[in-house]
């Protein structure tokens, strides 16, 4: 069996100028791996393997220092004069590229949930100082052909610390480059935006924003012209994607998206507004994730704890009038509102009225075993609630859950002051 270094190599996935990625089986950790290998003539020492001995050893450097559900891991990497690698997680899904031509364009929600998802894994790895520099289709792996979970995957060309921001000639794929990598200016984070803001107007229409005869014609464009709107190739694009593209790759940085978090923000905003009706069904992840991040009670959690509930959490809409917890029953669960409102009675006595944002039911993990409720939760509106199982708790990551119950100590110092007020007006 054929081997690169301690990897059985399964088969060959793709192959590019400078290097081959292989399907591989790591025997120790007993997983598959992509193992990413330069070609052997690029070895030899020339200004461009210099180079592209750079990009690998920028992969290599992000072993453990980008953790993102979003972002693909680098898991091991040997660059020596004799051979160069970088074993990385296996993702089978596919990239974007399958998805930019007229015949094969996603539809719109499923679009808006990939690019909103690229967005806060950008955010995070710009937070952790690292600016991509080579957003592109090719660049964002799908992990299942039908689905919208992603992986945003090489960053070898990518710039590492603040100061680091002037631009190495050779990186970069010209047609997603920002107008300030092609006149090589300081980079920042708002180039992996505007790059971004080029996959999904392809995403939209099946066509690059601007094309040319030659490579010197395709960089002028970029520098110098704005592109047509998405709608204007296909006219029943949404106006508000039009304008969230159209922010995105703004030629003038300063009127591009200042920040990842204002570009997450727009694309949920027209999800929300492209469901105008309410019903049974599940709320897509950006949804989630904008609706958690919004409340106070996750205020401390980081993004990547964010998606850690995302995942493990049970979402469900309820009619108005159903028992949610019933006083004396066991349970080993707690819940959040999302939306609407509920009564909490013990005895028949009402104790208090929930709105989103507010928890219960978590008292139940404070109990041995499966602790009885000491209250009944009933819906007084068609309500929205998000369950999370003592047992998925104990899966979550160590801060996430030490998060959680910092959170229910507050909560619980809250009720006990509300009750002495309440107590002190008597």
């Amino acid at each position: 069996m054929e081997r690169i270094g301690k990897y059985e190599v399964r088969r060959k996935l793709g192959e590019g100028a400078t290097s081959t990625v292989y399907l591989g089986f790591d025997p120790f950790a007993q997983r598959e791996v992509a193992i990413k290998r330069l070609h052997p003539e690029m070895l030899r020492v020339t200004d461009h393997t210099t180079l592209y001995h750079h990009m690998l050893l920028n992969e290599a450097s992000l072993a453990g220092k980008l953790q993102h559900p979003h972002i693909v891991q680098i898991h091991d990497a040997v660059i020596d004069e004799r051979d160069a690698y970088v074993v990385m997680e296996y993702v089978p899904g596919g990239t974007l590229d399958a998805f930019t031509s007229p015949d094969t364009l996603l539809p719109f929600e499923r679009l808006i949930e990939i690019i909103f998802k690229c967005t806060r894994a950008l955010d995070y790895a710009h937070l952790q100082g690292v600016t991509h520099r080579d957003i592109k289709p090719a660049n964002i792996l799908l992990t299942a052909p039908d689905g919208q979970d992603i992986k945003i995957s090489d960053f070898g060309a990518a710039i590492f610390t603040a100061s680091e921001t002037t631009q190495l000639s050779g990186l970069g794929s010209p047609a997603y480059m920002s107008p300030e990598q092609v006149r090589e200016q300081p980079l920042d984070h708002r180039t992996d935006i505007y790059s971004l803001g080029v996959v999904m107007y392809q995403l939209l229409t099946g066509r690059l924003p601007f094309e040319g005869s030659s490579k010197a014609t395709l960089m002028y464009k970029i520098a110098h012209e704005t592109p047509p709107p998405p709608s204007s190739i296909r006219p029943e694009i949404p106006p508000e994607l039009d304008a969230i593209v159209c922010k995105a790759m703004r030629c003038n940085i300063s009127g591009r998206y200042a920040a990842w978090r204002e570009f997450s923000h727009d694309l949920a905003e027209v999800y929300r507004n492209r469901r105008t009706v309410a019903d049974s069904t599940e709320p897509p992840d950006s949804e989630k994730f904008e609706r958690l991040r919004a409340f106070r009670f996750f205020r401390e959690f980081s993004d990547i704890e964010i998606w850690e509930i995302v995942r493990f959490a049970e979402w469900r809409l309820i009619p108005p009038g159903t028992v949610v917890m019933k006083e004396g029953e066991p349970g080993n669960y707690f819940c959040f509102v999302v939306q609407g409102e509920l009564r909490i009675a013990k005895k028949s006595h009402l104790l208090n009225v929930l709105s989103a944002g507010d928890c219960f039911g978590e008292m139940a993990l404070f109990s041995p075993g499966r602790g009885a409720r000491t209250a009944s939760v009933e819906t007084t509106t068609e309500t929205r609630i998000l369950t999370i199982r003592a047992p998925a708790l104990l899966r979550a990551s160590s801060l996430c859950q030490m998060h959680f119950y910092k959170g229910f100590l507050e909560v619980l110092a809250s009720r006990l002051s509300l009750a002495n007020s309440r107590i002190a007006s008597i």
